[in-house]
């Protein structure tokens, strides 16, 4: 039987294994952390006078009639525009329509009953994934609105970028890329981004944080994989528990199996699947 005991010695082995990309990770490292989130947009965007006023992990943007939002991180700078953060290391999760929606979302919650459209604050939303997702072997995409028989630019307030962290090469932005994937904070290339990693790889309160917080994940799988198992034959349940604990990415595959009441070879093509 896996004791809480025996978890946590491998939430620490995992610790040490984690890096920024891995977006679990970032958002407790960047949990009332405007410091990071600032460095990362100033060097992202090139603005290196960008001051940012707020940032929040895990923001749940709800609609009360279709698909609700969760935010890695929602941002605020000195001049009102808005910021969400998106880590992304599977291609399928960066489609251009999920980014379309996070920022209609966030359009959405900026006006209040009875604003003119034109109060709606400048947003941006920054995809940084794993691989090269667009596929041409740029560092940055930027989209925008284009009015397509003038080609001129349409400025709606609306940005989306998306960041290519294989591209690692001795740019800042490159730099940063680097750090993203480096678990190991002593070699890290930003002092800022190194000291709030090695807080939670290296220090018992960090880890204490760390720890408590994939135990809390495992509860929440845990009880919630008992509860879909009391419903007799009813897999389409199982299944859509263990794609959730896949998502959360803290558990092992024979953990998945265990609590879902689903076979390994289930567990392994519900990850395949979910990967396509």
């Amino acid at each position: 039987m896996d004791t809480k005991e025996k978890r946590w010695q491998r939430y620490l082995a995992q610790i040490k294994a984690f890096r920024l990309m891995d977006d679990d990770f970032m958002t407790k490292c960047f949990e009332d952390n405007t410091e990071c989130v600032e460095l990362m947009l100033q060097i992202i965007l090139n603005k290196p006078d960008l001051k940012v006023t707020e940032a929040k992990t895990q923001v749940f943007v709800l609609n009360l009639k279709n698909r609700s939002v969760r935010l890695d991180v929602l941002a605020t700078d000195s001049h009102g525009r808005k910021y969400n953060i998106e880590i992304q290391r599977a291609n399928s999760g960066a489609g251009f329509k999920r980014a379309r929606y996070n920022s209609s979302m966030i359009d959405v919650n900026m006006l209040q009953k009875n604003q003119d459209f034109a109060n709606l604050p400048e947003t941006y939303v920054i995809f940084i994934t794993e691989q090269d997702v667009i596929g041409k072997g740029l560092p940055l995409y930027r989209i925008e609105r284009c009015n397509l028989d003038t080609q001129e630019i349409i400025d709606d307030g609306e940005h989306i970028l998306y960041v290519n962290g294989a591209c690692q090469n001795n740019t800042p932005l490159g730099k940063l890329m680097q750090d993203m994937a480096n678990n190991d904070p002593t070699t890290m290339n930003y002092s800022l981004l190194a000291k709030c990693v090695d807080y939670y790889k290296n220090s018992k309160e960090g880890n204490e944080t760390m720890c408590k917080a994939m135990e809390d994940l495992w509860n929440e799988a845990a009880n919630e994989g008992k509860k879909e198992g009391l419903k007799e034959g009813k897999k389409e349940s199982q299944k859509e528990t263990a794609f959730r604990m896949l998502a959360a990415g803290t558990l092992t595959l024979e953990q998945i199996a265990e609590f879902s009441g689903l076979t390994i070879e289930e567990v392994k093509q519900i990850q395949k699947e979910k990967s396509a």
